[in-house]
């Protein structure tokens, strides 16, 4: 799709960045809406929804059972798990 066409355009890189400081902040005290509203700064919600769609699919943020935004990243975690080697990637 030529990008005239999209409808939205990729975040740029400190938006994104701010976004995952914010949940790492405040992991698990805020549902989607009410996060995009207290954000620091403040950004179109379909930039916000993008931005929580590829943090989800990266594997950085989960939903709890009440719909609060976790942030689950842990990259000593992987490197820990990573450098045994009883341990191979499937």
């Amino acid at each position: 799709m030529p990008r005239s066409s999209r409808s939205s355009h990729s975040p740029q890189l400190d938006t994104i960045r701010m976004v995952e400081h914010f949940i790492q902040a405040y992991s698990g005290e805020y549902r989607r809406r009410a996060l995009w509203e207290n954000l620091p700064k403040k950004m179109m919600y379909q930039t916000f929804k993008t931005i929580i769609d590829y943090l989800e699919e990266s594997g950085k943020i989960a939903a709890d059972s009440e719909g609060k935004i976790c942030w689950i990243h842990n990259p000593d975690l992987v490197r820990k798990y990573a450098m045994r080697e009883d341990l191979r990637v499937r």
